[in-house]
């Protein structure tokens, strides 16, 4: 199962690798912008994607703007990763039918939690 990180920050994308990296068959993928996050989705096609919501190039509504549009993706579970917590851009992101928004910064063990489930989730979906 493949699951791609999207932050501009190193620091999160490390602290994100140091979490779900213990994640039995998982292959975490990695992208800085908005622009490497289209490219990893459209060539790995991942289940899950951890989404910043202020990254350069396409931000992270930018690039929910432009899956949203494509079929192929709708079993993909986007989680929205964001230092803005305001009701409008929670409001804003629910127009997208993410399945989390989780502001930062954030507690690991419930980002491993969440995953955890959503992973379950996907399996059991697929059966």
């Amino acid at each position: 199962m493949k699951v791609l990180v999207a932050d501009d920050e190193l620091p999160i994308r490390m602290l994100m690798e140091q979490t779900l990296e213990d994640i039995e068959g998982i292959d975490l993928l990695f992208a800085s912008n908005g622009e490497e996050a289209l490219h990893a989705i459209s060539e790995e096609n991942p289940e899950i994607v951890f989404l910043d919501v202020m990254m350069p190039e396409f931000d992270g509504y930018e690039v929910l703007e432009i899956i949203h549009t494509h079929k192929e993706y709708d079993n993909m579970r986007v989680i929205l990763l964001t230092a803005k917590g305001s009701e409008m851009d929670i409001r804003r992101a629910e127009m997208y039918n993410i399945d989390l928004y989780i502001t930062k910064p954030f507690d690991p063990d419930f980002i491993l939690d969440k995953t955890t489930k959503i992973i379950q989730e996907i399996k059991r979906d697929n059966q």
